[in-house]
């Protein structure tokens, strides 16, 4: 059976994802945190972005930017920020500084459960508005297909 991309709100600023994986929690921690892993499953295919770049030292006081391109964008489209908190296989926390202070912040933990790992992504926005505005642009749309590209790459890996 296919496994379920489920997102809520669950208060006036946050905004939860929850979704089982195939695999064990280390492996799917691995496909988060290595840049040649996330240039495999990170952006939905169906819109058409493409990865021009992506940096990635998954540790806490580490960073990450990932630079996106788009047929539609004569630019190239920047999103980065740093790791508040790196601690494997279990949990990241990092910021999404691009949007300045209307970026939120993001908790995704990692739940192994019988061979399966069970990933619980929160995004707490600084205010009712960010979240608002972030609902309306569709940015927080995509997560049901990156999940299924996720899908594919364990299988892939073995998972």
């Amino acid at each position: 059976m296919k496994n379920q991309t489920v997102t809520e709100r669950t208060s006036e600023r946050e905004l939860v994802t929850t979704r089982r994986f195939n695999g064990p929690a280390h492996l799917v921690y691995k496909a988060w945190t290595t840049p040649e892993l996330l240039l495999r499953w990170w952006t939905p295919k169906s819109i058409g972005i493409t990865f021009i770049s992506c940096d990635v030292d998954a540790r806490t006081g580490g960073s990450y930017r990932f630079v996106f391109g788009h047929p539609s964008s004569e630019q190239p489209m920047a999103f980065f920020g740093r790791y508040i908190e790196a601690t494997p296989p279990t949990r990241l926390v990092w910021t999404n500084e691009e949007g300045g202070d209307d970026g939120p912040v993001t908790t995704v933990t990692f739940e192994e459960r019988g061979g399966e790992t069970l990933v619980v992504l929160r995004d707490l926005y600084p205010s009712k508005d960010a979240l608002d505005q972030a609902i309306e642009s569709g940015s927080v749309a995509g997560y049901g297909e990156t999940f299924e590209q996720l899908d594919v790459l364990l299988a892939e890996l073995g998972a």
